[in-house]
């Protein structure tokens, strides 16, 4: 007799792993069956942010900035360093401890809540059973009165630069470099494009970034967008816009990259070469053809907004449907399917989803951008404010960019927020916390912000919303 459980859940990685200790946390016999393993044949929990995504980057992104503010950046501030050396392998191993303690530290969770953890490939069959196939190859029927799909995406893979995993590498092969390449192409300026890139830019890498739009960071606000490439390439990152890669192949250890632009072909050699052009959904053999759930064209799977499937009792969650591949969104995804099974009345507002780029300086945003509030016809005000204005932020060194709030023009409800500059994560989940409470920009001008902090920033982007900023010009004088 098969095994009978409450919720099994596919896929450990935030969406997964979150759903399965959630459910289990509200009483229901809960397992999540996950199919990587490490060398030694034990589970590997965590998916691809905190194994090869999320956390190692930003552990690089940290150890690189480092180096360089030691190298280059604390001259201003009376510090002089002479002779800095970076020791990419030990930086490597930094970043692995941390994976290594976060990973294992799912396991632990996993025992504390009472969550069973199995491990193998899962595949969801018709009448609420999911098939489990061990590393041994052994086969195994559970019964599931509830199913979540969680089973993450990997890195889209491009025929004209078929990966070798030496020369040319995806996100994963970039996080592993023991040495700095003398010269990185990347190919895609997005998310992971610019953070794998200003990784080993600090390091010493001269880097080449080729991006098929014309476009930079099309999905953020065009103006953040905009003074964003212009402090990269002062930063030394080489972006070039509308670069169609055709081919890419090794010659004497070198790639050679042919694109074409709107001048015409142009090649360039690289010591090694990334492909950073998106994440594809990982739905390949996860469903029976008499399952029940639904897939697209593109291998996302069909879920309302409560991310029922088509299958009754069957739930899909994190990169694997609708919205964006954000590790953050899988994860709240996964709370509110386990408190739905639970019987609560569990929801989402996918309008106050934050989107990060953890460069440095940071972009960040939440809600509409400007040019979407345009191509829907919202009436709305603008309102900026400059890092070069804050105090704090010249106190630190690091005034580089700026905020920007958008509210609307009849209710003054805020719409949106974006940030490029310090701490801009942490400064957007600040209005975040707004949005959710349907606040106005008027509450945000009206609220007291602690001095110095770069969290000014944020009050006198609200405040010139309706041209009251106090420490800059406004554009247009409006009355008290």
């Amino acid at each position: 007799m098969s095994e009978k459980y409450d919720v099994v859940v596919i896929g450990s990685g935030p969406a997964g792993y979150v759903a399965a200790i959630r459910a289990a946390q509200l009483g229901l016999k809960t397992a999540c069956i996950e199919k990587d393993t490490h060398e030694d044949g034990k589970v590997q929990l965590g998916g691809t942010c905190l194994n090869v995504g999320c956390i190692p980057s930003k552990a690089l992104l940290d150890s690189s900035y480092k180096y360089h503010e030691a190298a280059e950046g604390l001259g201003v501030h009376g510090i002089n360093v002479k002779g800095a050396e970076l020791d990419i392998p030990a930086m490597q191993a930094r970043k692995q401890k941390i994976v290594d303690q976060l990973t294992g530290g799912i396991g632990g969770l996993f025992k504390t809540n009472g969550v069973t953890s199995l491990t193998g490939t899962g595949k969801v069959l018709a009448n609420h059973q999911v098939e489990l196939t061990t590393p041994d190859g052994s086969v195994e029927v559970l019964d599931a009165d509830n199913i979540i799909i969680a089973t993450g995406s990997l890195p889209i893979e491009i025929p004209p630069a078929p990966c070798d995993h030496e020369y040319i590498v995806d996100s994963t092969g970039a996080l592993m470099f023991e040495e700095a390449p003398k010269r990185l192409g990347v190919i895609g300026a997005g998310v992971i494009g610019l953070e794998l890139g200003s990784v080993w830019n600090r390091c010493g890498s001269e880097v080449v970034m080729l991006e098929a739009l014309d476009d930079f960071l099309q999905m953020m606000d065009h103006q953040i967008a905009k003074e964003a490439k212009k402090i990269f390439t002062r930063q030394g990152l080489d972006i070039r816009m509308g670069c169609r890669v055709t081919n890419a192949e090794v010659k004497n250890k070198q790639v050679e990259v042919t694109y074409t632009n709107a001048d015409g072909e142009a090649t360039e050699k690289f010591d090694k070469l990334i492909v950073c052009v998106g994440r594809r959904p990982q739905t390949e053999s996860v469903l029976s053809a008499d399952c029940g759930v639904t897939m697209d064209e593109r291998g996302f799977i069909f879920v309302n907004d409560y991310c029922e499937t088509e299958a009754p009792n069957i739930y899909a969650v994190g990169d694997i449907v609708r919205g964006p591949m954000l590790a953050h969104k899988g994860s709240e995804e996964g709370v509110m399917v386990a408190e739905r099974i639970a019987g609560k009345h569990a929801q989402m507002n996918y309008d106050t989803i934050p989107n990060v780029i953890y460069t440095h300086p940071e972009i960040a945003s939440v809600g509409k951008t400007e040019q979407e509030l345009k191509a829907d016809g919202i009436e709305y005000k603008a309102g900026a404010f400059p890092f070069a204005a804050s105090g704090r932020a010249l106190a630190a060194n690091d005034s580089d960019g700026m905020v920007k709030m958008l509210a609307c023009t009849e209710t003054d409800r805020i719409l949106g927020c974006h940030v490029v500059g310090p701490s801009a994560a942490d400064l957007v989940q600040q209005v975040v916390i707004a949005m959710e409470f349907g606040s106005s920009a008027e509450d945000l001008q009206l609220t007291v912000f602690g001095h110095p902090t770069l969290s000014e920033a944020v009050h006198e982007a609200a405040l010139a919303v309706d041209g009251h900023a106090i420490h800059i010009a406004n554009r247009k004088k409006r009355p008290s």
